[in-house]
C-alpha cells in the first residue's frame, strides 16, 4: 500500500487539474515532498496508467525509487494525464479518496 498521505495525492490531483501539470504551483508542491513520498506518487501514477498491476505495488515502488534520476516534479510535469492516472492508481490500490476530495472541495 502507498506510504503517502491520501490528502497529499489528492492535492496533487487538484493542483494538476486546476493549474495544469506544468504549473509552478504543482511543481513547487511536489518538490516539497520527501523522497519516499515522491517515489510513492510516481508508483501510484504508474499503477494508474497500467505500467504495473496493483499486485505488483512493491516492484512499482522499488522501481520508482531506483530509477529516480530526475527531480520528480520535472518527471511528473511532463505527463498531461497525471491527475487521471493518479486517481486510477489510487482506485486500483483500493484507496478511498472520498474524505480527502470532500476536504478540498469544501475549501
Amino acid at each position: 500500500m502507498p506510504d503517502i498521505s491520501t490528502n497529499k495525492v489528492v492535492r496533487v490531483i487538484f493542483l494538476a487539474r486546476e493549474y495544469g501539470p506544468e504549473s509552478s504551483q504543482l511543481h513547487n508542491y511536489i518538490s516539497n515532498l520527501n523522497d519516499e513520498e515522491a517515489a510513492n506518487l510516481v508508483a501510484i501514477m504508474w499503477v494508474g496508467r497500467d505500467s504495473f498491476d496493483p499486485e505488483d505495488w512493491a516492484e512499482a515502488l522499488a522501481t520508482a525509487t531506483t530509477e529516480a534520476t530526475a527531480p520528480t516534479e520535472n518527471y511528473l510535469s511532463g505527463i498531461p494525464e497525471l491527475p487521471d492516472h493518479l486517481e486510477a492508481g489510487l482506485e486500483a490500490l483500493g484507496v478511498d479518496v472520498t474524505d480527502a476530495e470532500d476536504h478540498f472541495r469544501d475549501r
